[in-house]
């Protein structure tokens, strides 16, 4: 790529970071608009076609759209426009600065770097005047860091593609599988009473410890469960809350569960099981009463054929840059997994490392993101559906 582009793709990449589009759903959160209006005007100005899908008010996706010989047939580049709160950053996270080859601000990793570099690729088509053997949209969506809103009304019928391709910082690694996510809370119900008379209460955190050391337990056998790709599943007890003052017997305890799904695990099933632990834990207490919440958040697992076309035509595309065709794993979730769910082979593919994903000191390398854009460009120039 010429020193020209790859400044341009640089450029736009420091305007986006410097949209504050922290989803609405976390401290000092706004929304997605200006992010929208900013990439809608991006593809306007170059002659191509755009449209709004209103999800939410005031928080559109975004689609642009350059035809290809056949209609019919589609590739998506997808990236998530929102970003996670700026609370505890060390950097000021809408004021762009490279140092060292890394551009810093939040967002610039996940994933403004990736949606960049889509942009920019899909623009080139134009720029280029080659036509894609399919359709190409690039579709900027919302609330990928919250509920996943977006990529869900994106992906209703009639939705279709052939390949999706799904910008996540993945350090130029071609991502195949990731896994799902459960996340409830559980809670005890006690009897409050004065700590001088503990005895005329129900400890609801003591209820609760038997819980936490049940759940603890159980979660020792998820080694039994492995993946190729993903390695474990696995369980996190992420918070704990009870009890009024320290001279109350506490009727109240609750806990906040995170479980990770392989590949073939669901979500019914997984409850299910918890539902018979916590029934089997309240059964040898007497007194004790817990209540399974239903879920906060689902996403079901990312497993996506090595031998589908998409896969196979990213690889020749890695292998011509000379880089790394690894097929890999991630444990975190994405939209990826709700185009994989509705049966379009779906890769997470970007610049960045998740590393710097939520940080402190977010950051990406620059020669990543331009070497993105060379890939996706290649790809969507490549791929041939099969008919």
């Amino acid at each position: 790529m010429s020193r020209q582009n790859s400044d341009a793709v640089l450029d736009t990449l420091s305007e986006l970071i410097r949209i504050n589009s922290v989803n609405p759903n976390y401290q000092d959160g706004v929304n997605e608009l200006a992010m929208a209006e900013y990439v809608e005007r991006f593809f306007q100005e170059r002659g191509i076609e755009t449209w709004r899908q209103n999800v939410f008010s005031g928080r559109p996706n975004l689609i642009a759209r350059v035809p290809g010989l056949n209609p019919e047939r589609r590739i998506v580049l997808e990236a998530h426009m929102d970003t996670v709160a700026v609370t505890g950053m060390t950097i000021e996270p809408w004021n762009p600065k490279i140092s060292d080859g890394k551009m810093y601000g939040r967002g610039s990793c996940d994933t403004k770097g990736g949606m960049a570099a889509m942009m920019h690729a899909v623009a080139n088509l134009v720029t280029d005047k080659s036509t894609p053997h399919c359709d190409v949209w690039f579709a900027a969506t919302i609330d990928e860091e919250y509920s996943f809103q977006g990529v869900l009304a994106l992906c209703e019928p009639p939705f279709h593609a052939d390949a999706a391709i799904i910008a996540e910082p993945t350090e130029l690694q071609p991502v195949i599988a990731s896994k799902g996510l459960v996340r409830w809370k559980i809670e005890t119900l006690g009897r409050a009473a004065h700590s001088a008379k503990p005895h005329l209460g129900r400890n609801a955190i003591e209820y609760m410890a038997h819980i936490i050391t049940a759940i603890q337990q159980d979660t020792i056998e998820l080694a039994r469960q492995s993946h190729a790709l993903l390695d474990l599943a696995t369980c996190n007890i992420g918070v704990v809350r009870g009890g009024v003052q320290i001279n109350f017997v506490p009727d109240r305890c609750e806990i906040e569960i995170d479980r990770r799904l392989l590949p073939g695990e669901h979500v019914s099933e997984v409850l299910n099981h918890y539902q018979a632990l916590v029934d089997s834990v309240a059964k040898s207490h007497p007194g004790m009463q817990v209540v399974m919440h239903q879920p906060m958040l689902t996403d079901i697992p990312l497993e996506t054929d090595p031998d589908a076309p998409a896969v196979q035509a990213m690889v020749q595309v890695l292998r011509y840059f000379g880089l790394s065709s690894k097929l890999c794993g991630v444990p975190f979730c994405s939209d990826a997994s709700k185009f994989g769910a509705i049966g379009v082979p779906s890769i997470i593919f970007g610049p960045g490392s998740i590393d710097q994903a939520h940080s402190a000191v977010e950051f990406i390398s620059c020669s990543q993101v331009v070497k993105a854009t060379e890939i996706y460009q290649k790809f969507i120039t490549d791929f041939q559906p099969q008919i």
